[in-house]
Order: C-alpha cells, then structure tokens, then sequence
C-alpha cells in the first residue's frame, strides 16, 4: 500500500488547525504514526477570534509551544479592561497556573506553529487534501479515508484509527453518522474586524443590552474587534445596511460607543467576518475505529471566546485515551468511553455558562454570569497544571 496516495498508519487525522495538529503533536510524541490531512495549506487564516483563555495558554506552555507563540509576535497581554453599565474596570491578569498573561494570536500564525510542532515530532502533514468519506472493512469498522490531493487525484490512507478534527460541518462526523446528543439554542451571532493605528493596552469587554463587544490585540500593532449579540439583531441590522461594513458599523454604535468613537482614528485592515447564527452542540465522541475532537464533536457559541482552549483540552484527552488503546493498556471502547466522559465532564460548567450568556440576559445577570465564568476557567487552568504531561520526557530533551 506505499504509493504516493496510498498508505497506512496508526492514526489519520482530518484537519490540521489547532485540535488535528495538536492530537497528531502529542501522539506522534508518544511514539505513534501518524498523518495529518488539511484541504487548506499553511500557514492560512480561518474564521475565529482567536482569544485564547489562561487554560489554553498552559496547554502551551505544557507542550513547549508558548514561546514560539510569542516569538511569532502575539504580543503578551497582561490587563482586561470591563466596561458595563457607564463604569470602566481594568486589572492586571494576575499569575495562576503558572501563567501571568494571556494571548491572541492570529490563526495563521497558530495553526501554524502546531502543525510544525506535529512534523517535528514525526507526524506527517499533508497540505492539500480533502477527505471525502471514510472507509470501512466488512464488519462496519472505520479503517481509513478516502479523498483527493490538490492536483485532483485520489487519496486513500489507512488507519487503525481515524479521528475527525475537521470543524463545525466535519465530514468525518456526517460520514460516520455521530449523532449530536445534546443541543442547546443557535441563538447568537460573533462578527469581527481588524483594526491597526491605535495603542492597545489590552483585553477590553463591552457589555450592553442584548449585546457584547471587545478587544484582542493580536499581531503586528492590530486588534480583533468583535461584537457578540442575538442573531435576530445581526440579522435586522445586514438587511437594513448596504454593507457588512456599515452593518458592523452600526453593531459598534449600539454595543460599544465609546469603541465606536476610538475606532474612527483607527485603520480597518481587513473585511468583516463572522457568523449570525451559532449552534452550541455536544457530538457523540467516538465509534468503531473513530473518534472527534475540537469542533467536529464540541461547538459552542463564541461569547465565551473559549473554543481554542476547548480544542487544546480534548486534544489531550483524545491523545492519552488513543495511546492506550494502541499499547493495549486499555481495550478501544473503555479508553474512549472514557475520553467521552472526561471531556462532557470538563466542558460541562462552561458551556452551561455559553448558553445562559448567549441568551443575552439583563447586564447584572450578564455580568455576574462572566464572573462566574472567569472562576471556572481558572478552576480549569489550575487542574490542567496538576496532571502528567504527555511524553514530557521529550520536552526535557527538546
């Protein structure tokens, strides 16, 4: 089976961006074979915010990788900026966990980092690939993919394992038939812009009625600007608008004046994106010879800016489950059943908060609904820096 589209490994995954790269990173540490396949080249940008909260930043400084980061030139951001109800609040991010600040880099740079991160530790990245199903032997197990390189000729790779970290609309998760087990309301939209030529001092937060606004400085002296609200209200501002431009224009007026206002001595950089409708649902995790992560089995509303975080978490779960059913120190199902019930366990909290913030309740409730997620997400960070890290004798020799 060793042609130039053909071939067999012990695990195949289908998306390369933060939770394919990451899982192929930590199992190709853990001395596995590995290939990873991504439609896109990198470095690529995607759609995201890209915020990454304190618990996604000890992923990084776990795995080695949070210096790259800033040596890509994410600025580290140390303050957080709340404004609510005409009152402004900023502290410092103090250090928990290990960490004393938090990051956003732009995704072309991440995604990056991470998929060279896998190839260092001997996994293969093949650019250029899109999967189109998954194939099966004759008792229904996955043992593979099947797809097309970029010059359109077919691919067919082999795998004890097949693991979808291909995003919201997964191939791999329809092509496998994973039911979606819980679903909460697809009531919120996220849109955003880039702007460059004024001085960032940090992460700021907007809070409003029926809307959520805010900062993230990011690469070369830019910042994400982003606006959260009910994806009716999107909606009735594009019709009315010529443009996503002026639509966007108008969003900040209503959600973040005082942003508004700063902004006009400011340079858009990029065009707007975005989403108006965002679904919060929980995807069956695994199956015979399969398994999702990221936002292929996890999707929440972007209000919480937690999704990277999110990818990072379950890539380690998957990663530490998959290793011990390919050393037979688990059977297959016991190791991922368990990694589904860690993961719908650790993301529980959150996304119970992501639901209730994207309902857009009263400001005292949306506040006091931050609060309680600030607390979780430091709950989580400080789990995190307590547990083994995979393969962490190659980080020592590194």
């Amino acid at each position: 089976m060793q042609t130039a589209n053909r071939s067999r490994h012990d695990v195949v995954v289908v998306g390369g961006r933060v939770a394919g790269s990451a899982t192929a990173m930590l199992l190709a540490r853990l001395g596995h074979d590995v290939v990873v396949v991504d439609q896109a080249t990198f470095p690529s940008d995607t759609v995201s915010t890209h915020s990454i909260a304190r618990s996604g930043v000890v992923h990084l400084r776990r795995w080695g990788l949070l210096d790259a980061v800033l040596d890509s030139g994410a600025p580290a951001i140390r303050q957080v900026t709340f404004n609510a109800a005409g009152e402004s609040t900023s502290r410092q991010i103090k250090d928990k966990a290990g960490v004393d600040f938090l990051v956003a880099p732009r995704r072309y740079a991440l995604d990056t980092i991470l998929a060279t991160a896998a190839e260092h530790a001997g996994a293969e990245v093949r650019p250029g690939v899109t999967v189109t199903g998954v194939v099966r032997d004759g008792r229904g197990r996955v043992v593979g993919v099947s797809g097309r390189d970029r010059a359109g000729a077919p691919v067919e790779l082999g795998a004890r394992y097949v693991i979808g970290a291909d995003g919201l609309r997964s191939q791999v998760a329809r092509s496998v038939g994973a039911t979606i087990n819980e679903a909460g309301p697809a009531g919120g939209a996220a849109q955003y812009a880039y702007y460059a030529g004024l001085p960032w001092s940090g992460i700021e937060f907007f809070v409003a009625e029926r809307s959520f606004a805010g900062v993230f400085p990011t690469h070369d002296g830019q910042a994400c600007i982003w606006v959260c609200n009910p994806s009716a209200d999107a909606k009735a501002i594009r019709r009315r608008n010529g443009s996503r431009v002026e639509a966007f224009g108008e969003l900040l007026e209503r959600s973040a004046p005082e942003l508004a206002e700063r902004l006009r001595h400011a340079r858009r950089t990029s065009p707007v994106q975005g989403m108006l409708r965002q679904p919060n649902q929980l995807r069956q995790a695994f199956g015979p010879g399969w398994a999702l992560v990221g936002d292929a089995g996890y999707y929440r509303d972007a209000i919480t800016a937690y999704g990277i975080s999110d990818a990072f978490r379950d890539a380690e779960l998957l990663a530490v489950a998959l290793d011990q059913a390919l050393g037979a120190e688990a059977e297959e199902t016991t190791a991922l059943a368990a990694y589904q019930q860690q993961r719908d366990h650790a993301l529980r909290e959150i996304f119970e908060i992501t639901c209730r913030l994207a309902a857009y309740p009263p400001v005292p409730r949306f506040i006091e609904l931050q609060k309680r997620l600030g607390v979780a997400i430091d709950t989580q960070a400080a789990a995190l820096a307590a547990r083994p890290i995979p393969a962490e004798r190659l980080l020592a020799t590194a």
